[in-house]
């Protein structure tokens, strides 16, 4: 019979996938913070179509957004705190939705994720429909493809635990408090998502700076390049934005 297991057998047993919005740094104010569908107009034009707006109402819409200084930091804290496999594995995209498709493939069993949001799933059904970035880790535990989800909320999320509890009274759904963490996961792969229909573009540098702060070589795929330059709008330009 074997003695007891090693604090280091321990943390391999807890292999997890790391997923990270980039939406976790993102304050923003309460009346820009909505529910959108993923398409190539969410990512940009809607982003034009509301600085127009704003601007018409007199108000600077990249104002009403402030990144947290706690994104250059982030990449050292969860080192600290967590542990990394060898070979581990980053991809990089800009829905959340790959996250169910790199959980399935490996069936580690954990996911911790950083978000603003749960992705538990919205509303009265949202485990029935398609895997997407709302979804998707409600679906990975309805699919029985994950033992456990461990969420570790933005400061900034107008999200509650008790928003979920017809999921999390289902399924092993932990919220967590990222400062007070233990160092119990071995992390085999990274998740890193930019969510552009709620972080704007203006930001992209940054993000992708975030991206390289990781040190690992990332997989980065269906994440396109933004382009944000208001100044030079056409007014052909602001029309179709406006139309958006």
């Amino acid at each position: 019979m074997r003695g007891k297991i090693s604090w280091r057998e321990v943390v391999e047993l807890e292999r997890c996938l790391l997923s990270v919005d980039w939406d976790y740094f993102i304050d923003t104010d309460k009346e820009n913070w909505g529910s959108y569908l993923e398409s190539g107009r969410s990512l940009l034009d809607l982003w034009y179509k509301r600085y127009l707006e704003a601007q018409a109402a007199g108000r600077d819409l990249t104002e009403s957004f402030r990144l947290s200084p706690g994104w250059n930091v982030f990449w050292r804290k969860i080192r600290r705190q967590f542990s990394f496999a060898r070979g581990v594995r980053a991809y990089v995209t800009d829905s959340h939705a790959l996250s169910y498709d790199i959980a399935r493939k490996h069936r580690w069993g954990v996911v911790c994720l950083f978000d603003a949001h749960a992705d538990l799933g919205y509303g009265p059904g949202a485990l029935d429909f398609e895997v997407n970035c709302s979804n998707w880790l409600g679906r990975l535990l309805k699919d029985g493809l994950i033992q456990r989800a461990h969420i570790f909320y933005s400061p900034y999320t107008r999200e509650k635990p008790e928003h979920f509890r017809s999921v999390t009274g289902r399924y092993n759904v932990r919220f967590e408090d990222f400062s007070s963490q233990s160092r119990t996961f071995t992390v085999a792969a990274v998740h890193i998502c930019r969510s552009g229909a709620w972080t704007p573009p203006w930001l992209d540098e940054k993000f992708f700076r975030f991206v390289r702060a990781l040190g690992i070589p990332c997989a980065v795929t269906d994440c396109p390049e933004r382009k944000w330059d208001p100044a030079h709008m056409t007014l052909s330009d602001q029309i179709r934005y406006l139309l958006a």
